[in-house]
């Protein structure tokens, strides 16, 4: 091998050497960063736990049902009384999505309004119900 040849393989393994631990660094860099964002994603943007969750879920295990529309109003607002937890409540869609017209579920129970709430004795009451009136007549106790 000439002087030249022996030279420039010793400037290159040189260089690799060199520039190995750089690709380390910037290795461990890279997982540092998708590691802290990891975790603020898991801690931060998890959905939030409703301190209602366990009224709701009682609400259903008792027979409570309401009955709503997407376009009503008042449904708006009885679902904002829950918050996240009234996923848990026993809801009954009676309008079709996009349309204002009722369908035969709702029209066979006799619904005339919303929110109807339905009690497990199988009384009725039409509009907004506190959420302390719907503890009493289901025996569900509020958080």
């Amino acid at each position: 091998m000439s002087k030249f040849s022996e030279k420039r393989q010793e400037e290159v393994t040189t260089a690799a050497a060199k520039s190995g631990p750089r690709w380390i660094w910037i290795g461990m860099a890279l997982v540092t960063v998708a590691g802290a964002w990891g975790a603020y994603y898991f801690f931060y943007y998890q959905k939030p736990v409703s301190t209602l969750d366990s009224f709701a879920q009682c609400l259903k295990a008792k027979g409570a049902k309401m009955y709503g529309a997407w376009w009503c109003p008042h449904c708006a607002d009885q679902k904002e009384l829950f918050g996240y937890a009234f996923q848990y409540v026993n809801y009954v869609e009676c309008s079709p999505p996009g349309e204002r017209t009722m369908n035969d579920t709702c029209k066979q129970a006799g619904i005339k309004n919303f929110p109807t709430w339905q009690y497990p004795d199988g009384s009725r009451v039409e509009g907004v119900q506190p959420l302390d009136v719907l503890a009493h007549k289901t025996g569900c106790k509020l958080p």
